[in-house]
């Protein structure tokens, strides 16, 4: 949570980028209002504009799930990169990461599992270029 006694909605929405989930916030109907509160406190038209801000702030935070959107499937496999062999290896082979590197297009395994394959074996002899599979290895 937060409590805001500043003016305007900077420190919120940051507060809110930083992880915020409650706020509280002065409000008023007029500023100029007697009391020790009205001064420092949101008139409506602001109010409205900082929550505003707020739910574009929150929109593009994200859920912390990483999916792909429809509009990028198209060229998902032409922008994306696959394992390939840095150059050709023989049969029995143990893979290490020097043997790998990251090209296009997105076809084939992707490099941020190249983990699973460090130290298996090839089954067979494999080509400079050639896209790993999983049936390269024992």
């Amino acid at each position: 949570g937060f409590s805001d006694h500043t003016i305007g909605p900077y420190a919120a929405i940051a507060a809110r980028a930083l992880g915020m989930s409650v706020l509280e916030k002065h409000f008023t109907l007029d500023r100029t209002m007697a009391g020790p509160d009205h001064a420092a406190s949101s008139e409506p038209s602001e109010f409205t504009e900082m929550i505003r801000v707020l739910r574009q702030v929150e929109a593009g935070l994200g859920n912390g799930v990483k999916r792909s959107l429809e509009t990028e499937r198209d060229v998902k496999a032409v922008a994306r990169k696959s394992l390939v062999y840095r150059q050709a290896l023989p049969k029995g082979h143990v893979l290490a990461e020097a043997d790998f590197v990251g090209k296009r297009p997105g076809t084939g395994i992707s490099p941020d599992k190249i983990d699973l394959f460090i130290g298996l074996q090839l089954i067979r002899p494999v080509a400079q270029d050639d896209l790993l599979t999983k049936s390269d290895v024992q």
